[in-house]
């Protein structure tokens, strides 16, 4: 086992459970890394999955931290069995906002269904690309919160949220999907703000659709690749998913205080500061 390549996972695993629910694009600073940190004598293909499966150790966190508001079975004692039977320990509410995350859920799924990923990810996982969507979506959130400061928002609450408002959110997800660097959490928070969702409400509901993306992407990319791995690449993974499983739980407890009394902007300047230096870079070397 080559503990350069571990350590080279405790490292991507940091810039994972960071960047993966702050709205800088967790795929853009993935790939970013990737040209400065590269992995050695692994298998290939084995970097393009392990860049989505680690993603696996982030989406633990969320199902850590907010177990109580996903899970839709009560196990309540007290309550027993009414005549309604089993029906009476499921949470109507969590149930129904799990609907919802699938109606979101809809247009990734055709997305992925056909193959368009794939033609995106051939066509623009690079320098520039990415560069420019951090720029633009930079752009985008320093705007909206200046039109949006002041106004009340019309959804505050998850239960709140309509079949279409859901619907609009997944479309806005597919931003990300086509232009890496935009960040999937950036993109349906934006759009979410845009359609009048307060930032609390808009940061679940986009933690929570992760889960069944993520599982999903994953999931494809492992039959894709293979259960084949050495020894070396199956410990980097397992380190990678690890370490972002700790430090996404950090991060979403931080986002999650921050945006109660701050709004997005700052991650807006971040993302064309970044954006910038990445240009620059590219071009000078």
């Amino acid at each position: 086992m080559d503990f350069i390549e571990i350590l080279k996972a405790i490292l991507f695993g940091i810039v994972e459970g960071v960047t993966e629910w702050l709205p800088i694009s967790s795929t853009g600073h993935m790939i970013l890394l990737e040209n400065f940190v590269s992995f050695t004598g692994l298998s290939d293909g084995f970097f393009s999955m392990f860049e989505v499966v680690i993603q696996l150790g982030a989406i633990f966190a969320v199902v850590l931290l907010f177990w109580n508001k996903i899970f839709p079975f009560t196990l309540d004692k007290e309550k027993g069995y009414s005549q309604k039977g089993i029906l009476s320990l499921v949470d109507k509410d969590i149930m129904n906002m799990w609907f919802k995350i699938v109606v979101a859920c809809i247009p990734a799924i055709i997305f992925a269904a056909l193959g368009l990923d794939e033609v995106c990810e051939a066509h623009l996982y690079h320098y520039v690309p990415v560069a420019i969507a951090l720029i633009v979506f930079g752009v985008a959130f320093i705007w909206i919160e200046e039109i949006h400061k002041g106004k009340k928002a019309k959804i505050t609450q998850l239960a709140q949220l309509s079949y279409k408002t859901a619907f609009i959110i997944g479309l806005f997800q597919l931003i990300a999907a086509i232009f890496p660097g935009t960040s999937r959490s950036g993109a349906t928070i934006l759009g979410a703000l845009l359609i009048g969702v307060s930032r609390t409400t808009a940061a679940e509901f986009t933690f929570f659709l992760a889960i069944p993306v993520m599982f999903g992407a994953s999931l494809l990319k492992l039959l894709k690749f293979g259960f084949s791995f050495t020894n070396t690449e199956l410990a980097v993974l397992i380190v990678g998913m690890v370490t972002a499983f700790l430090v996404s739980v950090l991060v979403i407890q931080f986002l999650m205080d921050y945006i109660k009394k701050h709004d997005f902007k700052l991650f807006g300047w971040y993302r064309i500061a970044l954006g910038i230096i990445v240009l620059v870079y590219h071009f000078m070397v």
